[in-house]
């Protein structure tokens, strides 16, 4: 997953592997003079957080999911984007995911809707938001992907050529401002960010204190909710239950340290003892059943590397 990570260009973003198996995905950016179009796939469910860079524009759209994609609480539909209006990038894709989008500057965006006499939804600047658009504008711009997509495949050298290049970007701007006068942020966004709040307050006790042993009972009186509304909404934020989530970021430290690690002397068990795990032979299971390989064969790649 790293790798794939490293895969992203200019990206900032960081993946957490939060459900267990060996990890595949796959990452396509086709660079345009101005518009980036890409084409991702995880086999996985992920934690993406970071930035796409600053004062960056994305339409991100869902394309083949076996469950739902979510990110600060929302859901996303068939008939919403995720669209990032230079934000911070933090969502949660599930298993078998496949997203197509665009990637462009957002001050061409806005010198265009301005051009243009567009309004463009400024409550969603500076965040990552879920946003509906008329179905008949984001089945073309469906289209145009599939097709970009298609052709990439079948002769990807034809965009060297400039004036192809051009005539490519241009049609994606056309059909992205097309979209945008269409667009309304999600009207569940208030009581989503309620949720997110939630759920970085307990994430911050249970990831900061370095004991796995933190009960669910602290967390809940950390931040003041019940189980079943801590469990709500880890499950509408995250996608996973609290225990769940907690201990796949752990596992997911202890394997970057892991692959880093090049202190001859340093073990195995002296980097899983500092992200809470004093249960050894347990840790090494669970290590292996969500990255499918043990520890120490992590350590030793990290090492010959």
């Amino acid at each position: 997953m790293d790798e794939h990570c490293a895969s992203l260009g200019a990206w900032r973003l960081a993946y957490d592997q939060i459900s267990a198996g060996a990890f595949c995905g796959s990452f396509a950016l086709l660079s345009l003079p101005s518009v980036e179009v890409f084409r991702e796939h995880t086999s996985r469910q992920v934690r993406q957080y970071g930035q796409l860079g600053v004062d960056r524009f994305g339409i991100g759209l869902p394309w083949h999911a076996t469950g739902d994609v979510s990110f600060n609480g929302v859901s996303i539909t068939p008939a919403r984007v995720i669209a990032c209006f230079d934000a911070e990038v933090d969502m949660c894709t599930p298993e078998q995911f496949e997203f197509r989008g665009v990637v462009t500057s957002a001050k061409l965006i806005e010198d265009l809707a301005d051009t243009l006499g567009i309004a463009l939804p400024h409550d969603a600047w500076h965040q990552l938001r879920a946003v509906e658009m008329q179905s008949a504008a984001l089945q073309r711009l469906r289209e145009l992907l599939t097709d970009v997509c298609d052709a990439i495949a079948a002769s990807p050298a034809a965009f060297d050529d400039p004036a192809v290049s051009q005539a490519l970007e241009d049609a994606i701007l056309i059909e992205v401002t097309d979209m945008l006068p269409t667009a309304r942020t999600c009207d569940e966004m208030r009581s989503a960010a309620a949720r997110k709040r939630t759920v970085d307050r307990a994430c911050e006790l249970m990831l900061t204190t370095g004991d796995e042993a933190v009960s669910i009972l602290d967390v809940c009186k950390h931040v003041g909710v019940s189980r079943r509304k801590l469990n709500y909404c880890f499950q509408h934020v995250l996608g996973t239950t609290p225990i769940n989530y907690a201990r796949a970021v752990r596992l997911n430290r202890v394997r970057r340290d892991l692959k880093h690690c090049r202190d001859p002397h340093t073990g195995v068990y002296d980097v899983a003892a500092t992200h809470g795990f004093w249960h050894f032979s347990q840790f090494s299971l669970d290590y292996k059943r969500h990255f499918c390989e043990l520890p120490s064969e992590t350590l030793r790649r990290g090492r010959a590397a």
